[in-house]
């Protein structure tokens, strides 16, 4: 049975604040150590009323000074914001204080719009198709022996594992010709995902850091202890798409019932599309989901994720997920 990672999206509860979302976040991470996820990433987004996580490499050492063993990283870093000197400074850093458990995944995008991504960079001169050259000189900075006059220190020599994340072919097509391994954002953006996946592996060129191809997907789940109970619990996820897809984003919703019911046919469609690679439900059914996923897709870890308003529901959710996978680990092995 293949790895489950934890993605954490920081999220700030309606009435709630960033204090208590960091406080709910190494709270996860701890019990996510405990239950045997293998890594806990951290995502960069900007202006957003429900994700606290906008200074990804703090939050990542948070998360890693309040843990032990689990692997901490970046799910991603959005590499046109910032100068790769900054984030090979900035991850070579977290990697002398936490040796071998910083990952660091890389994405295109501004994690915003644009103008905050302008407020962020204060031109907009670079641009994203600069992202495959900005990859090369992040990981030059990184190396034992930089090319760059300028060196990163900390960052020189740093042994940081590096990840191309991606919601197109574009990543899946600069992993495989940079022999890193690929993350796809199937948790939000599913529609390409297996053409996406076969031209990764159909190109994949071994590397130094990686022999052959190895694709992370993002996959939704809502679990609690019944099914109706969990459909109830992933109408905050559903609000908050519906919220940003309609330009007002906001604070992470309570559940609502009868929220799915109540919606126009054009809402409903965006969910069905969006949230596809999701399961919601009680254990069983979260685990006949994620067998069907895995067998579709042949990947080689899942990076969990479960937008829930409430704590107590999320810790419920992901301790469901890792039971079950437990339970998929037994059965594989004829227990």
């Amino acid at each position: 049975m293949i790895p489950f990672s934890i993605l954490d999206l920081a999220p700030i509860a309606e009435g709630s604040n960033a204090s208590a979302s960091f406080r709910n976040t190494l709270d996860l991470a701890q019990h996510g150590e405990r239950w045997g996820y293998n890594r806990y990433w951290l995502a960069e987004h900007h202006g957003m009323p429900g994700i606290a996580s906008a200074a990804t490499a703090v939050v990542i050492a948070h998360v890693a000074g309040g843990t032990s063993t689990i692997r901490v990283g970046a799910g991603g870093i959005m590499l046109p914001n910032h100068a790769p000197l900054v984030i090979a400074e900035q991850f070579g850093t977290l990697e002398a204080l936490y040796p071998g458990r910083i990952d660091l995944g890389l994405g295109r995008a501004p994690g915003s719009d644009q103008t905050t991504a302008r407020a962020l960079r204060r031109t907009l001169e670079t641009d994203a198709d600069a992202f495959p050259q900005d990859v090369l000189e992040l990981q030059d900075y990184m190396s034992d022996t930089p090319r760059q006059r300028v060196l990163a220190v900390p960052g020189k020599g740093a042994k940081v594992p590096l990840w191309i994340l991606g919601s197109s072919t574009f990543g899946a097509q600069l992993a495989a010709h940079m022999g890193l391994p690929f993350a796809f954002a199937s948790h939000f953006a599913p529609q390409m995902m297996m053409q996406a996946l076969t031209l990764y592996r159909n190109n994949f060129q071994p590397s130094a850091q990686l022999d052959k191809p190895y694709v992370m997907l993002g996959f939704n789940v809502f679990a609690a202890d019944t099914d109706e109970e969990a459909r109830l619990r992933a109408t905050s996820m559903q609000q908050a798409f519906v919220n940003l897809r309609s330009g007002k984003p906001s604070r992470l919703q309570p559940p609502k019932a009868g929220y799915l019911e109540a919606l126009g046919p054009q809402e409903r469609a965006l969910l069905d599309s969006v949230l596809s690679c999701s399961a919601i439900g009680a254990p069983e059914t979260v685990g006949r989901q994620l067998q069907e996923f895995i067998a579709r897709t042949g990947a080689d870890e899942l990076m969990i994720t479960s937008q829930i308003f409430e704590h107590a529901h999320r810790l419920r959710s992901y301790e469901i997920t890792a039971e079950v996978h437990q339970s998929l680990k037994r059965a594989e092995a004829g227990l």
